[in-house]
C-alpha cells in the first residue's frame, strides 16, 4: 500500500474571514522583484552601506558568482542599483550602490511587510 494512501486528511479547516486592514495589507502591490530572498539581501546591504564590490556582496550573502550576476542585474534593470565597473591596478572591480528609487521601494516594501505582521497579530 502506498504511503500516501495512509495518511489521513483531516477536515478542511473553516476559513476565517480577515479584518479589512489585514486584507488591505495583502494586497498584491507587494514588490515581488524585491521580495526573492537574496534580491533582498543584496538590497539591504547596499541601503546599511554606501557601496559594496561585487566580492563583498558575494562573501556577505554567501552566494555564487553567477546567482549574483543573476539577481544583481536584474535589480539594475528596475534601477534599484547602480553599478559602476572599474579597474584597480589590472584587476577588474564591479561596485554597487543603492540608487534613490531602490531606497524608496525597500523603505515601501518593509512598510508593507510590518502592516502585514502587524496585521496578523491581531488576529
Amino acid at each position: 500500500m502506498a504511503r500516501q494512501n495512509m495518511v489521513r486528511k483531516s477536515a478542511p479547516e473553516a476559513a476565517v474571514p480577515l479584518p479589512r486592514e489585514t486584507a488591505g495589507a495583502m494586497a498584491p502591490d507587494l514588490d515581488r522583484l524585491i521580495h526573492e530572498r537574496l534580491r533582498l539581501g543584496i538590497v539591504s546591504a547596499l541601503a546599511a552601506n554606501q557601496s559594496l564590490t561585487f566580492n563583498e556582496l558575494k562573501k556577505l550573502l554567501k552566494t555564487t558568482d553567477g546567482n549574483l550576476s543573476v539577481h544583481a542585474r536584474k535589480l539594475e534593470e528596475a534601477r534599484y542599483v547602480s553599478c559602476q565597473k572599474s579597474f584597480e591596478g589590472r584587476m577588474p572591480k564591479t561596485e554597487y550602490r543603492l540608487t534613490d528609487e531602490g531606497r524608496r521601494a525597500l523603505e515601501k516594501y518593509l512598510n508593507h511587510m510590518e502592516a502585514l505582521i502587524h496585521a496578523m497579530r491581531e488576529l
